[in-house]
């Protein structure tokens, strides 16, 4: 078996929730993040985002922006002694019906065939439906985070993440023990 990989939603489960969070100098960590991926980090595992960012399709922000943004977040994670193996987004809305949105899985299976890992054993963590729908997808573990919108969406009988989680650190916590 190669490297396993946590991928990661970005709004909500690392950063603050933004909405169209479109300032970099807006990015903002959320507690026990850095924390929880260095723990991962360490452990062996790849880190990739994997985010959806309609704001792009929506013309509230541009890729040279969204790119300025990813450069803060990769900054902030850095000074803790993280850093990430990939980043990849969806730049369409919901209406576009592309295959790179999440919950579906064209992300996935891009960073999966450009990073050699198997997706069915990578970690999925995130903060809402669409995150745990695509780690359903591609079977692999799954963790609903409670930060961002996380809480609400733990309330949900139909969503049926594997773990759920305070935030990132839990997570390791948990991965640590699985691993």
């Amino acid at each position: 078996m190669g490297r396993r990989f946590a991928l990661l939603d970005r709004d909500g489960t690392i950063t603050k929730e933004g909405h169209y969070l479109s300032e970099p100098d807006k990015v903002e960590l959320l507690p026990n993040a850095s924390r929880g991926l260095r723990e991962m980090s360490e452990m062996g595992l790849g880190l990739v985002l994997v985010t959806n960012q309609s704001g792009i399709g929506r013309g509230l922000f541009d890729v040279e922006r969204l790119d300025q943004i990813h450069q803060r977040l990769r900054q902030l994670l850095s000074r803790a002694g993280v850093a990430l193996d990939g980043i990849y987004f969806c730049p369409h809305t919901p209406e576009d019906g592309c295959d790179c949105r999440k919950p579906r899985t064209g992300l996935v299976m891009r960073a999966a065939e450009e990073l050699g890992f198997e997706p069915a054993d990578a970690f999925v963590i995130g903060d809402k439906a669409c995150d745990i729908q695509m780690g359903r997808r591609i079977r692999a573990t799954t963790f609903l985070v409670k930060t961002g919108y996380g809480s609400e969406e733990a309330n949900r009988s139909d969503l049926g993440p594997d773990f759920v989680v305070a935030d990132l650190l839990e997570a390791a916590r948990i991965i640590g023990r699985l691993f």
